[in-house]
């Protein structure tokens, strides 16, 4: 038995009460979407980012069998260098809690846990969306729902190429979802600046997604996720041809050696960073360090 399911790191909790801003990260991509020990280097980067940028960063993820909201540095640790962390949305959570396991959050999992605690700004690489071929695999990720009934603002590079982008944006509407894209109409592809699918709003700094929150709340009108969606510029993102090349040639790996569900998406970006030589990963890593530094200055506009 567990006397406490979940913890909020001292100085986390501390500026929660005082009214400071606040950055939720998760740790899937520390302990899955990013190779060892690159993954911890770029973990204890990223939360000085938003500390530079004036917010207090929170990694989340389940430790000993406790959410952990603000991992401390030995937490950090184990979560990017041990072999055994499992992937965690929001339906494991209690049963990794129950049983004691150490657990990575994916952006469900650690929306619903930052929103929870009261954080109001979550930064992220890509959301999941709708998969491929899923009017036939009913394969959806868990994120759009939880976004859906989710009150807090995340910023990411839209969702991962390797989805249905469309489908996503249009599952993101229906379940009430706003999506803006900061400083473009064009919905980014994760490692692509640019989906090919345009968003209806746009927003030209921080102060402006800090409004558009406030009015959420104000009126009271459903209580989902705003996404920010933070393209990467052209110089920083995966050359486009070769993206189509090298995504071309996964989907048909992936289907001749039947991965599914929620195997695909490891299976795919490991078969990115294999094979754009470390490219897609130099791409990985400027996503998040931007999601990261734009979220803090979010949380910033949002705390005044």
């Amino acid at each position: 038995m567990h006397d406490v399911a979940v913890r909020v790191r001292g100085d986390v909790a501390d500026a929660l009460t005082r009214g400071e801003p606040v950055v939720a990260l998760e740790s899937t991509l520390i302990a899955h979407g990013l190779p060892r020990p690159d993954n911890l280097q770029v973990a204890v980067e990223v939360e000085q980012l938003v500390r530079e940028a004036g917010a207090v960063p929170a990694t989340v993820a389940v430790v000993r069998g406790q959410a952990v909201i603000g991992l401390d540095t030995a937490e950090l640790e184990r979560i990017a260098g041990s072999p055994d962390v499992i992937k965690v949305s929001t339906r494991d959570l209690a049963p990794a809690i129950a049983a004691g396991c150490d657990g990575a959050t994916t952006v469900a999992s650690t929306a619903a846990l930052a929103a929870r605690a009261g954080i109001a700004v979550f930064a992220t690489g890509g959301i999941g969306g709708v998969h491929r071929e899923a009017a036939t695999t009913w394969d959806e990720s868990a994120d759009l729902g939880t976004l859906a009934r989710t009150p807090i603002v995340v910023v990411c590079s839209g969702v991962k190429s390797i989805l249905d982008v469309g489908a996503t944006l249009e599952r993101l509407e229906t379940l009430g979802v706003t999506v803006v894209g900061y400083r473009t109409r064009a919905f980014p592809g994760f490692y692509r600046g640019d989906s090919g699918q345009t968003v209806d709003w746009t927003v030209e700094d921080p102060a402006a997604v800090a409004a558009i929150s406030a009015t959420q709340r104000e009126l009271s009108v459903g209580a989902g996720a705003l996404v920010v969606a933070n393209p990467l510029p052209p110089d920083e993102q995966l050359d486009p041809v070769l993206h189509d090349r090298v995504l071309a040639e996964g989907l048909i790996a992936a289907r001749e050696q039947r991965i599914s569900r929620k195997a695909v998406t490891p299976f795919l970006l490991e078969h990115f960073h294999r094979t754009t030589g470390g490219a897609s990963l130099a791409a990985n890593v400027a996503i998040i360090r931007r999601n990261a530094r734009l979220a803090a200055e979010i949380a910033v506009a949002i705390s005044r």
